[in-house]
């Protein structure tokens, strides 16, 4: 998991290159693409997560971000993006549950 500073960059420069996701600033992303099994095995875990947390998220599809952008996320996809952390496939229940008591 990453504790990084830059994450609010991060997602300041995906808002930039997709000013819809702006309404979406204060929940959870779950970066993706379609056709991307872990992507719908991450989607997957986040509905059991909510479950027992109700959390918001949002699906942010990559293929709509710039070429560099995109491929930024290319290999590491699914990522999770909150508002002030990152977390890369694989992750569990228990990972997301972290991500909130953090």
């Amino acid at each position: 998991m990453y504790d990084d500073n830059n994450i609010k960059e991060l997602r300041a420069r995906i808002i930039e290159k997709s000013p819809s996701l702006n309404a979406y600033q204060d929940k959870w992303w779950l970066l993706g693409t379609s056709g991307c099994h872990l992507c719908d095995i991450a989607a997957q875990l986040l509905a059991q997560f909510q479950a027992v947390q109700p959390i918001d998220y949002h699906n942010v599809d990559i293929a709509d971000f710039d070429e560099s952008l995109m491929m930024e996320f290319a290999t590491t996809i699914p990522v999770i993006l909150t508002p002030s952390k990152r977390l890369n496939y694989p992750f569990s229940v228990l990972d997301l549950q972290q991500l909130l008591s953090q």
